[in-house]
C-alpha cells in the first residue's frame, strides 16, 4: 500500500475485528505508531506508518473475542415503520412484529464506516437474514432512516440516495462535526435497536 501504508487481509468480519480491537490497543500503549487504522468488510488499513510495520505484526495474534475498553453500548431508538418492513418479514417468511422482534433482539457491532459520513456498517444479523438491495435505489432516503443490505444493517445519517431496505426510522443524530468523536457509531460500538 506505499510507503508508509499497510493492508491487513483478514478471512471474515470476526477476523477484521480482532485485527481492529488489537491494532487500538497496541497503538495506544505505544507499540508502534499510525495516523490511521481504518476496517473494512475483510480488511484493515494501517496509514501513517513505519516502514517494517509488517514484520512487527507478524508475531502479534490477535485475540479471538476482542475486548476493548472503548467498547460501548449504544441503543437506537426505533420506530420500526419502514416501507420495506413488510417485504422483509416476506422474505425472512415470519410477521411484521416477528421481524422487529428479530432486530429488536440482535447485538449488532460497528463493523466499519463508510458510503457517507457516520455511516456505519452494523455487523451481527444471521447469515440467513441477508436481505437483497433494491434493483434501483431510491433519489432520497431520509435522515434516520434503519434500513438493511445483504448481511448488515445500516442507519441513513443524513438525506442521501440509497438502495438498502428501509425498516425503521430514529431521530438520533449520528454524525455531528461540533461533537468528539464526531461520528456517533464508530468500529467497534456495539449497538441495539430499541422499539420506541
Amino acid at each position: 500500500m506505499g510507503d508508509s501504508a499497510l493492508l491487513v487481509e483478514c478471512r471474515d468480519g470476526d477476523e477484521v475485528e480482532s485485527w481492529r480491537a488489537e491494532l487500538w490497543q497496541r497503538r495506544a500503549a505505544g507499540s508502534f505508531e499510525a495516523v490511521d487504522i481504518v476496517p473494512g468488510e475483510s480488511t484493515v488499513l494501517l496509514d501513517g506508518v513505519e516502514p517494517g510495520i509488517a514484520t512487527l505484526i507478524e508475531s502479534w495474534k490477535p485475540s479471538s473475542s476482542p475486548s476493548h475498553p472503548d467498547f460501548r453500548l449504544v441503543e437506537i431508538p426505533t420506530t420500526f415503520d419502514g416501507e420495506d418492513l413488510s417485504a422483509v418479514a416476506e422474505h425472512w417468511g415470519v410477521s411484521e412484529p416477528e421481524a422487529v422482534e428479530r432486530l429488536t433482539g440482535t447485538d449488532l457491532t460497528v463493523a466499519f464506516c463508510g458510503f457517507a459520513p457516520g455511516f456505519a456498517y452494523l455487523r451481527g444479523l444471521k447469515e440467513e437474514w441477508a436481505v437483497p438491495r433494491l434493483s434501483a435505489p431510491r433519489p432520497r432516503v431520509p435522515a434516520g432512516s434503519v434500513a438493511l443490505a445483504g448481511g448488515y444493517a445500516g442507519i441513513y445519517p443524513s438525506a442521501s440516495p440509497g438502495g438498502w431496505r428501509l425498516v425503521g426510522r430514529t431521530t438520533e443524530t449520528l454524525f455531528d462535526v461540533r461533537r468528539h468523536p464526531p461520528a456517533l457509531l464508530v468500529p467497534g460500538t456495539r449497538v441495539r435497536l430499541v422499539a420506541s
